[in-house]
């Protein structure tokens, strides 16, 4: 099998490469279901954080335009290709938004269609000036996928994802910044080195206290304030019994930076 995903992890940090640049990191069948098997390698090791990127000066083009067109061409049955190419996508979207860990996008370069929903799949997105994302199904005449109807609402809004979604914009990276897609963007030259020191802000933190966060933002919109606060206080009774919890009090009153060590 040819590896169109790389996983690489160094201290505390898990790094997943998307690394098919010859078809500017299509989710491809193949490369989407070697994605769902790197988050659920990850999830395995001692890792803190997770960086999905792409190879070769894209982020990911979305769908396999190549597998759309010979499912057309062949007349394969509508039912089957929904199974065979598009829930393994939507599947890979599902597993990077459903990780544990926080996760952070690194988008330097276009990232199309599903890859644009991949991209804010993450809990944080960096970009460099170059990025662009779209979320434009409507080029090959489809409807949103890949959990594109939950995500983008609730990054931009309804009207405005109803309006990229309609017009399929090509939204380049100081506009994307604007309406929230990205989180920071910052010059091609110096795209690694700054988003480095947020990742590395990140993966240095208190884990499990950033997981329990994770949990109770993403389950906020739908609960009430008594339900959220109760919830907290669930989350509480997690995380002052951590290690990380009795350092960071402690370097507080010592007035020196916290080491944490992710337990």
């Amino acid at each position: 099998m040819t590896e169109l995903v790389r996983t690489d992890v160094t201290d505390e940090t898990a790094t997943i490469t998307l690394d098919n640049p010859d078809a500017r990191n299509a989710l491809s069948v193949e490369l989407a279901t070697q994605l769902i098997d790197a988050v659920a390698e990850v999830e395995n090791t001692d890792a803190r954080c997770l960086v999905v990127e792409g190879a070769g000066g894209y982020f990911c083009a979305g769908g396999d335009i190549k597998a759309m067109v010979e499912g057309v061409s062949a007349d394969v049955d509508i039912d089957e290709r929904v199974d065979r190419f598009g829930l393994p996508i939507n599947h890979a979207v599902q597993a990077v938004y459903e990780c544990p860990l926080p996760t952070i996008a690194k988008v330097d370069g276009p990232a199309f269609g599903a890859g644009g929903a991949l991209a804010i799949a993450c809990d944080v997105v960096l970009a460099s000036e170059r990025a662009r994302i779209s979320f434009g199904f409507r080029q090959v005449g489809l409807s949103v996928d890949s959990g594109t109807s939950y995500l983008l609402p609730r990054q931009v809004g309804e009207n405005v994802a109803k309006e990229l979604v309609y017009t399929g914009e090509l939204v380049d990276s100081d506009r994307a910044n604007r309406l929230g897609l990205f989180n920071h963007v910052y010059p091609d030259d110096e795209f690694q080195e700054r988003a480095q020191e947020l990742v590395d802000t990140v993966a240095t933190g208190p884990t499990v206290a950033l997981e329990e966060s994770k949990r109770l933002i993403e389950a906020g919109p739908s609960r009430t304030f008594a339900e959220a606060v109760d919830a907290e206080a669930d989350a509480l009774r997690t995380t002052l019994a951590t290690a990380d919890h009795a350092e960071g009090a402690q370097s507080f009153v010592e007035q020196r930076d916290p080491e944490f060590e992710g337990q």
